[in-house]
């Protein structure tokens, strides 16, 4: 019910402002905030570009021990948006024993690029989620996807970080 009046409501002010065409759906945002953290260059630089050309030695540095590395901040995007996707789909997630922590640690230093191409897969498969869900599914879930989407994008604002504090960023990628 308050999807609708949601809906009614924008589209009542569109067509007030003269707008002729139909809101987007959620289904249409979504999938837009999605992509613009996975392969879509928009307002910031996606996580395709953000990790792009990197080798496994620049995805392992750190500035600090109290720091993460590109790769262990990839690897932690993966994690939480393969359970989450996981649980959309109706799924079990793997065990989580509430340490964030590991969500950093467990990954293979030597395969930074099967761990980038595990990121393009995982993104690739919730944009796929959505656009086959049903609307009353995405209504249900639409919170949710929106925050895996925020958290994607504070990550990447993390690896761009990194990469500048590393020497390894390209400003004619996207941030300067």
């Amino acid at each position: 019910m308050k999807y609708m009046i949601l809906y009614s409501l924008l589209l009542a002010s569109q067509f007030a402002m003269g707008q002729k065409t139909a809101p987007r759906t959620t289904r249409q945002i979504l999938l837009d905030q999605l992509k613009t953290t996975h392969n879509k260059e928009e307002w910031f630089v996606p996580v395709n570009v953000a990790i792009a050309g990197l080798t496994a030695k620049q995805a392992n540095w750190k500035p600090d021990s109290a720091s993460h590395s590109i790769a262990q901040l990839t690897y932690h995007l993966i994690y939480w948006d393969e359970d989450e996707l996981a649980l959309f789909k109706g799924e079990k997630p793997r065990p989580f024993n509430g340490n964030n922590d590991i969500t950093f640690e467990n990954l293979d230093h030597k395969t930074w690029r099967s761990t980038a191409v595990t990121m393009d897969s995982v993104l690739t498969a919730w944009e796929n989620a959505i656009t086959q869900a049903s609307d009353a599914k995405l209504e249900k879930w639409y919170d949710i996807i929106a925050h895996v989407s925020t958290h994607n994008a504070y990550h990447i604002g993390e690896i761009l970080y990194v990469r500048k504090l590393e020497g390894v960023w390209n400003p004619a990628n996207g941030v300067r």
